[in-house]
């Protein structure tokens, strides 16, 4: 481990490439030959992966913002700890890390200015493999990369973070499947896994901002963000409330950036208005004329009582 400091980390993810191609291409042949189940379209499957090749360039050419920050950070003399690179400092920064994630990704889901980047991955109709490579382009300049601040501070290197991250983005590539129904009961209960990833990408009211986990299912058991997938009940829709309609990659990266300033700059708006178009969550107006998550819960249990209550779904006021 004594060279680890010099290994750029999101190499890993370069290296992964290939092997990403060759299974996206094996469940495509899967799917059209009906030997496993799930969908896939052309133009949808190929504008993915186009948003994968440039995630990996704008990480290659901007990831050193985030870099040299957390680097800077660990300089400080206000950092109380050095775990090292041993199987313990490993252990430790992937709990570390996930658990990161899972906030991170919390924000991704309730600040607009996150939301520009992560609703990339989300645009996607479709959910097989290919999907997971649908990843942004603007993220290393969004400036989340400060949350890792104090896992830093508490003695995890910063490559040592970035290394785990990388594994960890590894580790959600295959829950990205709909030929996979369930895994064994005690690996749902706390691993993520294509049922419960499934939920988190559904336009379904019930399943809107739940499952926000990484590699561990058990934050979101902890923090109540939990919602089983009901896929005998209830079939899933997936991708965002209001559609991309294109397959054009640079519309993909960046339409969501655009709405948002383009809402922000509107006319006759006071200033704290502007800055919650900025920062507020998703679906945030002015003149209440778009609906949130929580509206569109709070909206479809008005229309059906019965469910109030299951999960996902408020109960009755």
């Amino acid at each position: 481990m004594a060279e680890f400091p010099y290994f750029d980390p999101k190499y890993i993810l370069v290296a992964a490439g290939p092997f990403f191609f060759l299974t996206v291409m094996i469940e495509w042949w899967g799917v059209r030959s009906g030997k496993l189940g799930g969908r896939y379209e052309a133009k949808d499957a190929w504008a993915s992966m186009a948003m994968g090749f440039g995630n990996l360039v704008s990480g290659i050419l901007l990831g050193f913002i985030g870099s040299a920050y957390l680097l800077w950070v660990w300089n400080l003399p206000i950092r109380v700890l050095d775990w090292g690179f041993s199987v313990w400092a490993l252990i430790a920064a992937v709990f570390a890390q996930d658990f990161l994630y899972y906030w991170k990704h919390f924000i991704y889901h309730k600040v607009r200015w996150a939301w520009t980047s992560h609703v990339v991955h989300h645009s996607s109709e479709h959910y097989n493999l290919s999907t997971a490579l649908r990843q942004p382009w603007n993220s290393p300049i969004l400036g989340l990369f400060v949350l890792s601040t104090p896992l830093v501070l508490l003695g995890l290197h910063p490559l040592l973070l970035a290394f785990v991250g990388s594994f960890n983005l590894i580790y959600q590539y295959w829950i990205h499947t709909e030929a996979i129904d369930k895994c064994p009961k005690w690996f749902e209960a706390v691993m993520n896994t294509p049922s419960h990833h499934r939920v988190h990408h559904a336009t379904n009211p019930r399943y809107l901002d739940a499952n926000f986990a990484g590699m561990f299912i058990i934050w979101d058991k902890m923090f109540g963000t939990f919602v089983p997938e009901m896929a005998k009940t209830e079939d899933i829709r997936y991708g965002i409330i209001k559609p991309v309609n294109s397959f054009n990659p640079f519309t993909i990266a960046f339409v969501e950036m655009f709405n948002m300033f383009r809402d922000a700059l509107m006319p006759d708006l006071k200033l704290s208005e502007r800055f919650k178009y900025l920062f507020k969550a998703p679906g945030y107006s002015h003149d209440g004329s778009r609906r949130g998550s929580k509206e569109i819960k709070e909206k479809y249990v008005a229309d059906h009582p019965e469910q109030a209550g299951s999960p996902g779904l408020p109960k009755v006021q």
